[in-house]
């Protein structure tokens, strides 16, 4: 994925819009530019890996280099198999992959949420194994409690 860098989403909103920006790429690639996704896919290249990008396009790229990756990695070598399997199949599995690394980017994004992490509501098991510390709200209600 060369070129310019596209902006890290900062909201929901942000994240799903990069979502959707990235299934129309794929779809497009794998439909409308079914043709020209075929031909990029040479066997004879090094390991290929599709890209959806956020501006509903495509491309079909090596993997980059930088260690840890800026993004999850696609499905890696997409183009070794296409002249192995009919095409139909091929391009079956070509989805198959891009629709989990579409949910791991947006999971990847999702991730730097807190969600209100502090709010949420304690686990049983938190309780059970006695790692449960009540919480400002949950101190005043037992203090309280009308079975005493």
């Amino acid at each position: 994925m060369e070129g310019v860098p596209h902006p890290i989403p900062r909201t929901v909103e942000e994240v799903f819009n990069d979502f959707r920006g990235r299934r129309s790429g794929l779809i497009k690639a794998l439909t409308t530019d079914v043709d020209k996704f075929y031909q990029q896919c040479d066997p004879e290249k090094e390991n290929l890996c599709l890209y959806g990008l956020p501006n509903e396009t495509w491309e079909v790229n090596l993997p980059v280099e930088e260690v840890p990756p800026e993004l999850p990695e696609p499905a890696l070598g997409i183009n070794f198999a296409r002249d192995g399997m009919q095409e139909k199949d091929w391009l079956s599995l070509v989805a198959v992959h891009s629709d989990s690394w579409l949910l791991a980017v947006a999971f990847y994004f999702g991730a730097r949420f807190s969600f209100g992490k502090n709010e949420s509501l304690d686990l049983e098991w938190e309780y059970q194994s006695g790692l449960w510390k009540p919480k400002k709200l949950d101190e005043v209600f037992y203090s309280i409690s009308p079975l005493d």
